[in-house]
C-alpha cells in the first residue's frame, strides 16, 4: 500500500495537490489529526487491497493543538511508526515564498489559521507557521515549492512524482449516441457522423449495430467514411498532447448519428481501437445502442 502524507504551509497548494492525487487514483482525506494517522493506516491495511493508494492531508490546524506543539511530535512519531509497520509511507511538503503566500491570502480574503495567535498580522502568522513546521519539512520525502507555479504545472509535478505511468495522466472516454435521444451532455468533443450513408435503410443491416462486422464493413466501404476516419485520427493525435499539457484528466469524445446504433458506434469503436493500439488509456460506452431494442 502506498500511503502519502501531504502537509506544508497554509496557502501553498495542498488542496490542489490532493485534487490531482484523487484524479490519479488515490483515496484522499483532508485535515486528519496526526494522532489518528497510524490508526487510519491500520484500517487501510486491513481493507484487503481496496485502499492501496491513500493520501491524507494534515496541516497547521491539526498540528498545533497546544502551546507545546505535541501534535507535531505525534506526527513525527506516527511517521516513524508507519515506516516500520509495512506500508510504503512518504511525506510530501508544499511550500511557497512569503510574498506568494501573502498575495494568495489577499486574493482569497481568507484568514490564516494562526491569525489569532499572530494578532491579525499575516506576515507574523506565516513566520510562526514556517518556524513550527521546520522539523516536518526536514522529514519530507518530497518537496514542492509552488511560488509562481501555475496550477497546470503543479498538476504535472504531482503526476510525475506519484503516478506510476505519467502517460496515463489523462484517460479518454469514447461514446456513441443518437441525436434523436438527446445530446451527449458530458462530451468535450462531439462529432456528427449523420453525413455518412445510413445502414438503417439497408434491410439486412437494420437490426444489427456497429458492433457487428457487417455494419462496420458497410459504413467504412465509402470513401467519405475512410477519409473522415483518417482526418479524425489526425485531429485527435494533435489534440491529446494539448489537453494533457493543460492538465485535463479525462477527455470525452462522442460520436452521434440519428439513432446511436450504426454509424456512431462504428466510429467510436474505430477510434477506441486506434487509441488502444497507441497505448492511450481509453474506455468506451455506447449510450443508446440498446434503446428501443425488443
Amino acid at each position: 500500500m502506498k500511503f502519502l502524507i501531504v502537509t506544508g504551509l497554509s496557502g501553498s497548494g495542498k488542496s490542489g495537490a490532493v485534487n490531482v492525487l484523487e484524479d490519479i487514483g488515490y483515496y484522499c482525506i483532508d485535515n486528519i489529526p496526526p494522532q489518528l494517522i497510524p490508526k487510519f493506516a491500520d484500517i487501510c491495511l486491513q481493507s484487503g487491497g481496496q485502499m492501496n493508494k491513500v493520501a491524507i492531508v494534515t496541516d497547521i490546524r491539526g498540528l498545533v493543538t497546544d502551546s507545546q506543539g505535541n501534535a507535531l511530535d505525534e506526527l513525527i512519531t506516527g511517521l516513524d511508526y508507519l515506516k516500520r509497520s509495512g506500508p510504503d509511507v512518504s511525506l510530501l511538503f508544499l511550500d511557497a515564498s512569503d510574498e506568494t503566500l501573502i498575495k494568495r491570502y489577499k486574493e482569497t480574503r481568507r484568514k490564516h489559521p494562526l491569525d489569532e495567535k499572530a494578532k491579525g498580522s499575516l506576515q507574523s502568522a506565516i513566520n510562526m507557521e514556517r518556524e513550527m513546521l521546520v522539523r516536518v519539512r526536514e522529514r519530507s520525502d518530497y518537496y514542492i515549492d509552488t511560488s509562481d507555479m501555475p496550477l497546470s504545472q503543479l498538476k504535472d509535478t504531482v503526476i510525475d512524482l506519484f503516478m506510476e505511468n505519467p502517460d496515463d495522466r489523462m484517460s479518454v472516454k469514447l461514446m456513441s449516441f443518437g441525436f434523436k435521444y438527446g445530446m451527449c451532455r458530458e462530451a468535450d468533443l462531439v462529432f456528427d457522423v449523420r453525413c455518412l450513408p445510413n445502414p438503417f435503410y439497408v434491410r439486412e443491416l437494420k437490426k444489427h449495430t456497429g458492433l457487428d462486422s457487417c455494419v462496420r464493413d458497410y459504413v467504412m466501404s465509402f470513401e467519405q467514411s475512410r477519409e473522415l476516419d483518417k482526418k479524425l485520427k489526425e485531429l485527435i493525435d494533435f489534440l491529446l498532447p494539448l489537453y494533457r499539457h493543460e492538465g485535463k484528466t479525462q477527455l470525452v469524445i462522442a460520436f452521434g448519428c440519428t439513432g446511436g446504433k450504426h454509424r456512431s458506434v462504428t466510429f467510436a469503436e474505430n477510434i477506441y481501437n486506434y487509441l488502444n493500439d497507441k497505448n492511450v488509456k481509453a474506455r468506451i460506452e455506447h449510450r443508446d445502442i440498446e434503446v428501443g431494442k425488443l
